[in-house]
Parts: structure tokens; sequence; C-alpha cells
């Protein structure tokens, strides 16, 4: 049981946290996100938003956004906290709902057996992990009475989508900053940290001296003797992207503008609404 001070210490360190977003990180944090919210108007007035938690540094930020942007915005709109918890664990169950004390986030956890279903899947493991682990929190934020739900994913994660798309599927595609689910009638998701780096999620973390999950997955706690290559690709596109920002501080942004500026009629050949095109056809 908490004592009188104790509450008031961990009320002022929430408060410090908040005030961090919006003052000490105003250019590298709050502007990409307010920017990202209305340069790709994730949010309509009235809406129900789920904003899934999964314990790491980007949802755990993504969540305090939501807060902050809700409390000082315009826009009338309602927030659920969702931390799906596929069989996390005890210890990182734990530190969820520790970090979500310090972070007064209230959350709405539920419980699923995702990590049994795929730990014997020798293909694709992460696709399959990712495909239920969505279906899961669009079916429970439904439930919630959410027509949104919200991700953590961030700038960095958009480009690595992008040449990880050339490099390994020989295509020029990304991760968009929303979608409308195709499973789930009238639900969409939306990204609002689509323009935050990932490097200054780092820095906002260290600020504050917290400590987030880095990866609870059984996969990457096994990599050494699984060897995923999925998640080798992912560490290969950041290693790549690094050496990049190397070389100049424009190329990252250069990526991410690559898919901005699509000129079709310099492309031999691309898809629109699944049917695929040539150039030949109006040649």
């Amino acid at each position: 049981m908490e004592t009188r001070y104790e509450e008031e210490g961990l009320k002022e360190r929430t408060r410090e946290i908040e005030k961090s977003i919006i003052k000490r990180f105003r250019k590298e944090i709050w502007r990409p996100f307010v920017k990202a919210l209305n340069e790709y108007e994730m949010i309509q007035e009235g809406d129900q938003i789920a904003v899934c938690i999964s314990g790491g540094k980007d949802s755990m930020l993504l969540a305090k956004c939501m807060q902050e942007i809700l409390r000082h915005g315009k826009m009338e709109f309602g927030l659920k906290f969702l931390v799906m918890d596929p069989g996390y664990r005890e210890e990182n169950r734990k530190l969820i709902h520790e970090n979500a004390r310090i972070l007064g986030i209230p959350i709405h956890v539920f419980e699923t057996e995702i990590f049994d279903t795929v730990v014997d899947v020798e293909d694709s493991p992460c696709y399959l992990c990712a495909r239920m682990r969505r279906g899961n929190l669009y079916a429970n934020a439904r439930e919630l009475g959410c027509n949104k739900i919200a991700l953590g994913h961030h700038f960095d994660d958009v480009i690595e989508t992008i040449l990880m798309s050339m490099l390994y599927g020989a295509q020029i595609n990304t991760m968009m900053p929303k979608l409308h689910s195709t499973n789930f009638q009238g639900m969409e998701l939306i990204r609002p940290l689509y323009l935050v780096k990932e490097a200054d999620i780092l820095a906002w973390k260290e600020y504050n001296q917290l400590q987030f999950l880095q990866c609870a997955c059984r996969f990457t706690e096994e990599s050494s003797r699984r060897q995923n290559e999925e998640l080798s690709k992912k560490k290969e596109m950041k290693k790549l992207i690094g050496e990049f920002r190397k070389t100049s501080p424009y190329i990252d942004m250069n990526i991410f503008r690559s898919v901005e500026n699509v000129n079709t009629d310099a492309c031999i050949g691309y898809i629109r609404r699944g049917e695929r095109h040539h150039f030949l056809e109006e040649y």
C-alpha cells in the first residue's frame, strides 16, 4: 500500500514525463506527432480510439502523446488503452503494469495464447504472430466500442519497410499512415508516430530514466537457436539506414519522400487496386 507521500511523488514524476513531451522534446516528438495527425487526418470528432500497447517504448510514448493531445487539443474523442498479453512471462507482465502506473495510463489487459499457437511454426512465425495480434486487437477494440486502433510504428519503421520491400520483395511498398480494416468493417488503423524518429524516442526514454520491454517475443529470446530470418532482415535494414545517415542527414527523409513522389510516367509497371499495369499499355 503506497503512502500519501509516495502517491504524490508518483504523480509528480508522471507530470514531469508529460511535460518532457510538450517542452523538452517538442521539436523532436510533439510537433512531428501533431503534424502526422493533421497531415494524414487520423482523428475525427467523436472517434473512439484503442491505443494498442505492447509494453515497448514506442507504444508507451504513443499512449502518452494521445493522452496529451486529448487534454490540450480542440477535438473531442475517446481513448482506451489496450494491452494484449500474447503469453508474456510474469516479469514482463509486471513491467508493463509498473510502467502504466508510472506513466498514468489506465490499461485494459486481455489475454491470448498467440505465443503457444505459433511456437512450432517454422515458416514466417513473425508474420503469423503479427496477423493474429492485429486480429485480436481489432476484435477487442470493437468490443470496447472503438472504431480505430492506434499502433506505435514510427518513422524508422516506415523507411525500413520501404527498403526491405525493394531489396527483398522486388517492389516499392510502404507502411501506410492509416488503413481501413479488410476483416473488421468500419474499423480503421492509424499510426500517429509516423513522423517521429526512433532515436528521439530513445532519447525521451533515457531522459526520463524509463525502462520498457525490449522485446518479449520468444523467437527473439531464442534467436541464437532459431536464427529467425525475418528478424535478421529488420536488423540489417536498421544497420543499412544507420550507414546512410552517416553519409548524409537527408537520406532517411529522401527514402520516405520517395513513396510520396512516385512518377508513374517513369515506371515500367505498377499495381493499382490489385490490377497490374505495364507502360506499354499507353506507349
